[in-house]
């Protein structure tokens, strides 16, 4: 059944609070591997998806039988962005690498320009750069950027991943018609992708205690499991452009979290990230505020 616009952002709007839960839950699942832990938690998502088709009777035949380009478009999406994401912090320095990862909301602002029925407004690319500015604040804790060219390999890495999850994101639109169900497909093959790559390249390590256990759970059902089924419709159905900005959320409420847990510790550079962000997604979001404002009016 098709969804409005507004419940499609609002949708993708689930998935970004979803994400800023990332990193607290991934803190408490101790020493686990991460192509081992991005198996187990795909592989959670994915039982969640046949527990669903089986409880409802659902023939699942049309989330197996699909052309060729969704194919490539969900599995290259959903796996090919954390294979080049674990590349990128592997083979580069982890805040160079996490900031030129994190160009996808402003590329999704960008590409989705290319839309049918989309327009790219000033205060789309205003509020996109603004919050880039307070997101490379909070993941360089304010100091300064040396992109070496040693590292070359992880940076290009990270521009891939970058590159994928926006373009996924983006072209994903034109499969507006395809139920969102396929996500439990596609987080099926990248769970076994998953296991084979930390078969090849990593140790197994399984969760010594039962937090660590729920906190895989946890991951599975929420930002590496739910977010993606939400964030599909956001992408199909929502305003794809206010949901590029509003992505920028998720590291502003992931590292709030983090210091109020005291996992990470406050700074000036985060007062003037979280600044910098809110004040982003609020230039980048005027369209919406102005369509909450009519309706109330």
């Amino acid at each position: 059944m098709p969804i409005s616009r507004n419940a499609g952002t609002v949708c993708g709007l689930a998935a970004i609070l979803l994400w800023s839960l990332l990193a607290l839950f991934t803190v408490y699942t101790g020493k686990i591997p991460p192509f081992q832990l991005t198996a187990m938690t795909f592989a959670v998502a994915f039982c969640l998806a046949l527990a669903k088709w089986t409880i409802l009777r659902e023939n699942i035949i049309p989330f197996l039988i699909l052309p060729p380009a969704l194919w490539v478009l969900g599995v290259g999406g959903l796996f090919g962005y954390h294979f080049f994401y674990f590349m990128a912090l592997k083979s580069g320095p982890a805040a160079e690498a996490g900031l030129i990862a994190y160009l996808w909301p402003l590329l999704i602002v960008i590409f989705s320009a290319l839309l049918p029925g989309e327009k790219l407004r000033w205060f789309h690319i205003a509020g996109a750069l603004l919050s880039l500015l307070g997101a490379s604040l909070l993941i360089t804790k304010g100091k300064s950027l040396d992109l070496d060219p040693a590292y070359m390999t992880g940076y290009l890495a990270a521009f891939s991943c970058a590159f994928i999850w926006s373009g996924y994101s983006v072209l994903s639109r034109y499969f507006a018609s395809v139920s969102t169900d396929v996500i439990g497909t596609f987080c099926g093959v990248t769970a076994i992708l998953a296991a084979l790559c930390h078969f090849a390249f990593e140790q197994t390590q399984f969760p010594a205690t039962i937090g660590e256990w729920l906190a895989v759970l946890a991951l599975g059902i929420g930002p590496v499991g739910g977010a993606f089924f939400l964030w599909d419709m956001g992408v199909k159905h929502g305003d794809i452009q206010g949901l590029g900005v509003l992505s920028y959320l998720a590291p502003l409420l992931s590292t709030l979290i983090l210091v109020g847990l005291g996992a990470a510790v406050f700074s000036w550079s985060l007062v003037a990230g979280c600044l910098l962000i809110t004040s982003g997604a609020v230039i980048g979001s005027l369209h919406l505020l102005k369509a909450i404002f009519r309706q109330k009016a």
